[in-house]
């Protein structure tokens, strides 16, 4: 078995031992662990309603996961999910409110194309001063994320806030454009959905387009990439406004899916969860549905867990570190020629600077 192929068995074998060593810290808690963890996976994914609120937090997850996954097969490490989000919320709200009178059928795409828009847009900043300046994307998507977040609630408090509003949050979206229910009588929406499709459009592109193998090479090698004649600039640029445009996807999809209105910090963290999931899937798009519905099912666990049996929510957020600790490790196998080239990605050498060895 070759290092690609072995890979994912890595990543499976290093959840496993996530999962053992969680075993361990609910034992000091004097609970079963497997009553603990048939109460947590019992509740996510075998409960109709614990399935239905497994996969309504697994849809902005995936699309924020594959916002990290598709900057980082071109070398770059998007951070930026967070303010992204965000404004793909904010441009999806106002179109929404601004033509109330849109039919579903247009309206929904309209808007979810508005908040794609949004999102990349935000993120072509940090891509272009990455291109063309030189400037670090990681400070400039995290720093752009609080700018967003700030955009977004002086929105809310202000030119959107709702008439009578306690709380800053915005007028309600019209129903004929909110997102259709998955299940009946619960909150699951076809977000879940429409991020499934993309990432297995986005791993066919990846695998057998010209312009996805262009993309991965810059990120595998970029000194071979440019001798190749491919323009590494303009992937990095390419590359950052795809996945700002998949996490403003997400936050469209909060908006017209879940919540109905924009909320004051709505996203709960959901950029930040997406660099989680990108790093449990080992940045194949294939594999983040998996990783999302995993640590979605985790979160919409924990609940269950504590009520059942007494475990504190707070383990669920232990396990969930270790995860990234265990994961972390079998991509640092020396035995893994993929795993290393994996998180070569993280070094501070980008794509551009191949232009400087000549």
């Amino acid at each position: 078995m070759n290092g690609s192929s072995a890979l994912p068995f890595k990543v499976f074998g290093a959840l496993a031992g996530a999962l053992a060593v969680g075993a361990g810290l609910i034992l000091l808690t004097g609970v079963s662990p497997v009553s603990a963890y048939l109460a947590l996976f019992g509740e996510s994914f075998f409960d109709y309603w614990g399935i239905a609120n497994s996969l309504v937090k697994a849809s902005p997850l995936l699309l924020a996961g594959l916002a990290v996954i598709v900057p980082l097969r071109a070398g770059l490490f998007n951070i930026g999910g967070e303010g992204q989000i965000y404004m793909g919320g904010l441009f999806a709200i106002l179109i929404a409110l601004s033509m109330p009178d849109m039919p579903g059928w247009a309206g929904i795409p309209a808007i979810l194309i508005a908040s794609m828009a949004g999102g990349a847009a935000w993120a072509a900043i940090p891509g272009i001063l990455r291109a063309y300046k030189d400037v670090n994307e990681v400070i400039v998507t995290l720093l752009m994320n609080f700018i967003g977040i700030h955009v977004v609630s002086y929105a809310v408090s202000g030119p959107l806030l709702a008439e009578g509003a306690p709380y800053p949050y915005s007028e309600e979206v019209p129903e004929q454009v909110r997102l259709p229910f998955l299940l009946p009588q619960s909150d699951a929406h076809i977000g879940f959905g429409i991020g499934l499709v993309i990432a297995v459009a986005l791993a066919f592109w990846l695998k057998f387009m010209p312009s996805g193998f262009r993309l991965d090479l810059v990120g595998r090698n970029p000194r071979a990439a440019r001798y190749a004649g491919v323009n590494t600039k303009r992937q990095i640029v390419m590359a950052m406004v795809m996945g700002g445009a998949l996490a403003g996807l997400a936050g469209g999809i909060e908006v017209i899916g879940l919540k109905y209105r924009l909320f004051h910090l709505f996203s709960g963290g959901y950029g930040y969860d997406g660099i989680v999931v990108a790093f449990l899937a080992a940045l194949n798009p294939l594999l983040a549905p998996i990783s999302a519905l995993f640590l979605a099912g985790l979160s919409a666990g924990a609940g269950m867990m504590q009520r059942s049996v007494g475990v504190e929510a707070s383990v669920v957020e232990a396990i969930q570190g270790l995860v990234v600790l265990f994961v972390a490790a079998s991509l640092m196998s020396k035995t893994t020629a993929k795993g290393k080239r994996w998180l070569s990605r993280f070094s501070p050498r980008r794509a551009d600077e191949s232009d400087k060895d000549d």
